[in-house]
């Protein structure tokens, strides 16, 4: 049955390849070859799941191929079968399969048919990825293109410019999440000391006396776990991003964000499960943020004006609730609790449209005065006051701004100093001497050979932030972005055992995706008077192919899983010692504003409404 694994793999993957291939007019074969994909994706996996059961149930692990190796560090693909996984793949590869049908007809003569196909075959490539892994790293795989493929399908209105507004925000959460996911790697090997797979974390003589020695760290990894968990699926205090997801087509909406992307941080919780269930504190934390996620999502539901975002607010409030299960040790019943609310959510919103048609046809001509209802028994203060907060969606979105996003703003203007010229005329001599200091450690006093890794990282870091908020050259923030990585490699490069390869294999996919990227902007310009990033000027519509690259070297400097930088930036934690918390979350922190700078690249220079007046000006919102 081990060589059957891969199968379920291959096929999403040979569908998305051909389905680029087909041209953007020919409807029924992008149709018929995405469900019959997917459909033939669904009969293997009932009959394998059948077997499966015949013959006993027994978990199954393939370790599939190593990809890198060194004397200290191995990256290896590993695929991995439980009742977890075979719930998921059934749940998954069914709703798939009706929204791909339903998405025939709904998006017939839809201008970007062939791009919602497209990305909809990338996202269950990813969704199928992500539940047969075996790895926290082959779990990543699957888990970075479910972000970006989610990012794609909120931006499918990509002429509008709420819907790409709020692409760039989902995407900036999902962020969160993956850093939080790389911590949790970062911190794994040194636990272990290897590349550990979930087959070996569910052995509990190998993993509850590391947990009972090594308490902090144990801890450490399961809240890394959790706030990954708390970003994809749209937890306590990260709930308001569910419902601005909500600005593309209706079968992205219930497929993304209805059932089975948004149920994906219970799908991490259940397979770690292993890991956590030992720490009382721990489970408290989970079942604390299930409830009060489930406290804020359920009235906030209730006063929404627009059916998806009532939608969104219930699927979280199932959501908070299945994590108090899973805090409480039901993992089994927090399984049939996603089946359960996966194919409730795709079907309201697959019928939405349908009903808010009925519902106004109800209110002009059938209206009836609300009933009696539960609130009604509460003090009018405390129910006034609970409706209020809820009016506002509990604040939570401004709160992210006020205490995230705006600090981060704040100091990359403050480094408005930091200019192309200044930056090689001062920082790149400074890179040089550092990367002459690598290999010649012995010039430098003990005492200070310990803080030049942290203080390295500061400077990449700065270097980030202003290519973030930078609002004047699209070039300026490229190169600073580039320089930035530098820094980070030169920052690493002074722990034992990381040598000139390591470096070499993170900074290859840069640099790579940094030229291809610089010369797309240059390319840009020779067509484009006023390329900046004031405002979205939307030139994927004149330049589409240019997009495109520009799209896939923006990919590859965020580290999304199309070049060396990937597997690069893992090796780079590997390389950071447990004691070396400063330096972790500076370098996550930059991970984290590098994939935000790159997206804001993109979106403000090829997406919204174009900047040329004689193209028609869309609707704000889809």
């Amino acid at each position: 049955m081990h060589f059957i694994i891969p199968i379920f793999i291959i096929i999403p993957a040979a569908a998305f390849l051909l389905s680029l291939l087909i041209p953007a007019k020919k409807e029924d074969a992008l149709s018929f070859l995405t469900f019959g994909a997917v459909g033939t994706q669904l009969a293997i996996s009932i009959a394998f799941v059948v077997f499966w059961l015949f013959q006993g149930a027994d978990v199954i692990n393939v370790k599939e191929m190593v990809i890198f190796r060194t004397a200290h560090y191995e990256f290896f693909i590993d695929f991995y079968f439980d009742g977890v996984t075979a719930v998921y793949l059934l749940v998954g590869t069914l709703l798939t399969f009706l929204i791909t049908i339903y998405s025939r007809y709904y998006l017939h003569r839809e201008k970007g048919y062939k791009r919602f196909f497209n990305t909809i075959l990338f996202f269950f490539l990813g969704y199928c990825i992500a539940i047969f892994s075996g790895n926290l790293e082959t779990l990543f795989i699957g888990w970075e293109i479910l972000g970006i493929s989610s990012f794609l399908l909120i931006a499918f209105y990509r002429e509008r410019y709420l819907p790409v507004k709020n692409a760039v925000k989902v995407f900036s959460i999902y962020r969160i999440g993956d850093v939080g996911l790389i911590l949790a790697m970062w911190m794994s090997h040194h636990l272990w000391h290897e590349n550990v797979t979930f087959c070996k974390l569910s052995q509990e003589l190998l993993e509850h006396p590391l947990i009972e020695q090594q308490t902090l760290i144990g801890i450490f990894i399961s809240l890394m776990i959790l706030v990954s968990a708390m970003a994809k699926s749209a937890l306590f205090p990260f709930s308001p991003w569910l419902p601005r997801a909500m600005e593309g087509p209706t079968p992205s909406s219930a497929i993304f964000y209805g059932s089975l992307s948004v149920h994906m941080g219970v799908f991490l919780m259940l397979r770690t499960f292993e890991f956590w269930e030992s720490q009382i504190s721990v489970r408290i934390i989970i079942g604390l943020v299930g409830l009060i996620t489930s406290a804020m999502a359920a009235p906030t539901a209730r006063v929404q004006s627009s059916i998806k975002a009532q939608i969104a607010y219930a699927s979280i409030a199932q959501i908070g609730l299945i994590f108090i299960e899973l805090a409480l040790g039901l993992r089994w019943l927090a399984l049939f609790h996603f089946a359960g609310n996966a194919f409730l959510r795709t079907y309201q919103l697959l019928v939405s449209p349908s009903v808010v048609t009925y519902l106004i046809r109800e209110q002009f001509y059938h209206f009836t005065p609300r009933k009696q209802s539960v609130e009604d028994s509460i003090p009018k203060r405390i129910e006034y006051t609970i409706y209020m907060l809820s009016l506002k969606e509990w604040n939570l979105e401004s709160m992210l701004y006020r205490r995230l996003w705006n600090p981060m703003k704040a100091m990359g203007r403050s480094l408005s100093f930091l200019t192309v010229n200044r930056v090689l005329a001062f920082l790149l001599p400074v890179l040089l001497i550092g990367a002459f200091l690598v290999f010649n450690k012995s010039y430098v006093p003990s005492g200070i050979l310990s803080y030049l890794p942290a203080m390295f990282a500061i400077i990449a870091l700065s270097m980030m932030l202003k290519a973030f908020t930078d609002r004047k050259s699209v070039r300026v923030s490229w190169v600073l972005i580039i320089m930035s990585h530098c820094w980070i490699a030169l920052a690493i490069s002074f722990n034992e055992r990381f040598n000139f390869t390591d470096v070499m294999l993170y900074l290859s996919g840069i640099i790579g995706a940094g030229i291809i990227g610089y010369a797309s902007i240059l390319r840009l310009k020779k067509f484009e008077k006023h390329v900046d990033l004031t405002r979205f000027h939307g030139h994927v519509f004149e330049h589409p192919r240019i997009a495109m690259v520009f799209l896939l070297a923006c990919l590859g400097l965020a580290g999304f899983p199309i070049s060396p930088t990937f597997i690069g930036e893992d090796l780079i934690f590997t390389h950071i010692h447990e004691n070396q918390v400063i330096l972790a979350g500076l370098v996550s922190l930059t991970f984290i504003v590098d994939g935000l700078a790159v997206i804001r690249i993109y979106a403000r220079v090829f997406l919204g409404p174009h900047s040329k007046t004689y193209h028609e000006t869309a609707h704000r919102s889809s």
